[in-house]
């Protein structure tokens, strides 16, 4: 670990260029994901196992490297072994002992720890082979395997902190200003509103003091890509950060980190005070004058406290509660000066734009939306995890030909893009591109990333009924037409769920979903009907069915399903009857059972249990 203060940005170089000479290419070494979807998985006790392993056991000289998420969380934990590249999956503690006296020690590939490509039937063995990343290019989450996120000297092996070395010797802010403009970065975290051109204007803005901001205030439901970026590779995010501030003419910044990710807390608290030691943060940064520090803010556990004006706020020890825009954070913001907001991953590809140059930053993506976006596919999808590709792939690429599709060969129905705030994009539109102008069209948003797939067992009605309640659970009330308005929208689609509602109910919830739309403040009230209006676009039917025919075509709403079983089929085993908590079956031994259907509460224990196919959902 660095024990010096780099005082330009030459010695900042040659550190750099030590770091990298002391690494041995040949070198055996393990990356293995501690992220919180692996941790989640038992990768804590794996990594327990593995360094005592090593200690006692292992080969001389290898490295064991706790890493954050490379993405393929449905197959966590994952270890990678360098330099082969060999991938292993669902890494339990009892295989430690394997993996280090016959893949360390002799060279040996563990069969039953690799993954089989579903396609052809054969195993992989290196990471590079695996269906999941080959349409990807991970060009943020690519180092988070390769480095220690609690170490600087790792993210600097990578080529971290070059941008920023160039930056403040060799440009002025306004040249960093017009190579963000030109590589067409938008931001990551909503509306993609163009990123260069948001840092002018707060640097034109009127006034000696201004703030920057890293909103790391992830709340949408399914949503993990800031958390994994902030927990697996921190110094990235603050590279751009610091770039961002020099551009901007800001000399102190602020993560806004939810308080809900306590790994993503902890490693970008601990790479702060990494570059205060170092001297990349503080007064005079590298010898060029200019004065930058940081700190971490957690969040105040509020979905609304994403939303800009909230969010700054929430930074003031306010409650945080959207205001009334204009003026915009760029002209008024923190304590009434001048403030840019960007995401996490938004910040995060300054660096490479800087080291790649604009141009050829640009050539990744599309026409209207440049470089790549991180998802969090989830759901109904064989592999879940974070999906990178670059801007314009297609929705049919993302969940086939890197989810795998749909397990247990089920249909696609729909997907929920952008968050709770999204939209619904039927099955029948998924040759749509993904980027800003794409999505839209159908309704949906871009927004963080979060991308939930369903399958043909999904109600709709149910869908819009979910989203509605986080949606007035999150709303701060301010506005009427918000805070009244999300709560009729619910009422009306949980009548429909009960079989309560009438066809002119579905005209009464398009008109409430467009007033709320079109008379709330900030971006939570604006984008919160998206779902019913997406919904009611596209799967009308299934509303239809709820209000006229008091019908869940999927099956799903409780009030309008009833469990029976099929005297052909059933064995009388009595496993539903036992497993019933109501005592609602009954039926004699080894003769055909029934359900009373007064006293059946719709859990659907007899239809998991019945192992003949006896019971099914009318």
């Amino acid at each position: 670990m660095i024990q010096m203060k780099f005082k330009t940005s030459k010695e900042l170089e040659a550190h750099r260029s030590a770091v990298l000479k002391a690494q041995d290419p040949k070198r055996k070494w393990i990356s293995f994901c501690v992220g919180t979807g692996c941790i989640a998985s038992g990768a804590e006790k794996v990594a327990a196992a593995m360094k005592l392993e090593l200690k006692k056991n292992g080969p001389k000289g290898v490295q064991f490297k706790e890493t954050g998420c490379p993405g393929f969380c449905e197959r966590g934990p994952l270890m990678v072994i360098h330099p082969e590249g060999i991938f292993y999956q669902n890494v339990k503690p009892e295989h430690v002992h394997d993996i280090v006296s016959r893949t360390l020690k002799k060279g040996e590939i563990i069969k039953e720890l690799l993954y089989i490509d579903p396609s052809s039937g054969k195993q992989v063995t290196n990471e590079k082979d695996v269906p999941f990343y080959s349409k990807q290019k991970r060009l943020i989450l690519g180092n988070n395997p390769l480095v220690d996120p609690t170490n600087i000297d790792d993210y600097m092996a990578v080529g971290g902190y070059t941008a920023l070395g160039k930056v403040l010797s060799e440009m002025k802010p306004e040249q960093v200003i017009e190579e963000v403009k030109k590589a067409g970065l938008r931001g990551r975290g909503g509306a993609g509103f163009p990123t260069g051109v948001k840092w002018e204007t707060t640097r034109n803005a009127k006034g000696a003091v201004k703030y920057i901001v890293c909103n790391a205030d992830e709340g949408d439901p399914g949503a993990f890509m800031n958390r994994s970026v902030l927990e697996g590779n921190p110094h990235s995010v603050l590279e751009g950060m610091i770039i961002g501030a020099f551009a901007i003419g800001a000399n102190e910044g602020f993560v806004y980190c939810r308080n809900e990710y306590p790994l993503a807390v902890k490693n970008v608290t601990l790479a702060v005070q990494q570059l205060r030691d170092v001297g990349l943060l503080g007064k005079n940064i590298l010898g060029s004058g200019f004065n930058f520090d940081m700190s971490v803010v957690r969040g105040a556990g509020a979905f609304v406290c994403g939303e800009e004006t909230a969010l700054m706020a929430s930074i003031e020890g306010k409650k945080g509660v959207p205001k009334q825009r204009p003026p915009f954070p760029s002209q008024e913001g923190i304590w009434g000066k001048p403030t840019n907001i960007n995401n996490v991953e938004t910040w995060a590809n300054v660096p490479f734009i800087i080291n790649m140059g604009a141009e050829a930053y640009a050539r990744i993506g599309n026409k209207t939306s440049k470089g790549t976006k991180i998802f969090a596919l989830v759901g109904k999808i064989k592999n879940t995890g974070l999906v990178e590709v670059p801007m314009g792939t297609t929705l049919k690429e993302i969940i086939y030909e890197i989810g795998g599709g749909i397990p247990n060969g089920k249909k696609l129905k729909a997907v929920q893009c952008g968050g709770p705030s999204g939209g619904c994009i039927a099955a029948a539109n998924i040759d749509v591109p993904v980027d800003y102008e794409g999505l839209k069209q159908y309704g949906a948003i871009m927004g963080s990333g979060g991308m939930v797939v369903m399958d043909e067992d999904t109600c709709m009605v149910d869908v819009a009924k979910y989203f509605l309640k986080f949606l007035l659970e999150e709303s701060c009330g301010k506005c009427t037409t918000c805070r009244e308005g999300i709560e009729r929208m619910l009422e009306i689609v949980t009548r429909m769920s009960e079989g309560k509602a009438c066809l002119d109910d579905i005209a009464l919830l398009e008109e409430l979903a467009n007033v709320v739309k079109d008379t709330t403040m900030c971006g939570l009230g604006n984008t919160a009907p998206n779902p019913v209006l997406t919904t009611l676009r596209f799967f009308r039917d299934e509303y239809i069915a709820h209000a006229k025919d008091k019908k869940c075509p999927a099956k799903v709403c409780k009030a309008l399903i009833s469990f029976n079983i099929d005297e052909k089929k059933c064995t009388g085993c009595g496993a539903c009857a036992k497993r019933c908590p109501q005592s609602a079956i009954s039926g004699e031994n080894k003769r055909p059972h029934k359900i009373d259907q007064k006293k059946c509460i719709k859990c659907g224990v007899c239809e998991s249990t019945c192992k003949f196919g006896a019971v099914s959902r009318r």
